[in-house]
């Protein structure tokens, strides 16, 4: 009996710690519309501070002045993956330094600061990126 409730205890804890897991898997890859106000889009320009060019998503931070109070804010901006992407964006297509003009939906906690890319522009460059990534 003893033996038997011990294999029932266990059974019961591996199936808890595989459904956990799979609750994890599945809410690591978030839905936009979760995220991000898809009906709406916002407009920010500074300076690019990091690039990140990975899967499943990229992402460009930039730090942008806000215009009532003068302070900075850095923006994280959701792009693509490097996958997604290929063609049309690499490692060398962005550095830190540069004037970026970017367009995109934004979070819905605006003080997050983040937008879902839908374009971006290299002021004063040569880089233009418009398209979507799903």
């Amino acid at each position: 009996m003893k033996q038997r409730k011990h294999n029932i205890l266990t059974a019961f804890v591996l199936s808890l710690g595989f459904t956990l897991f799979a609750m994890g898997a599945v809410n690591a890859h978030h839905s936009f519309p979760a995220t991000y106000v898809m009906d709406e889009e916002a407009t920010i320009e500074g300076t690019m501070v990091q690039f990140l060019f990975r899967n499943p998503h990229s992402f460009v931070h930039v730090m942008v002045t806000d215009e009532e109070t003068g302070a900075n804010q850095r923006w994280a901006v959701e792009w693509g993956g490097a996958s997604a992407l290929a063609g049309s964006v690499d490692r060398s297509s962005l550095k830190p330094g540069d004037q970026v003009r970017i367009s995109g939906q934004p979070g819905r906690n605006p003080e997050d600061h983040r937008l879902r890319m839908v374009s971006l522009e290299v002021i004063d460059g040569d880089f233009v990126w418009e398209g979507d990534f799903d």
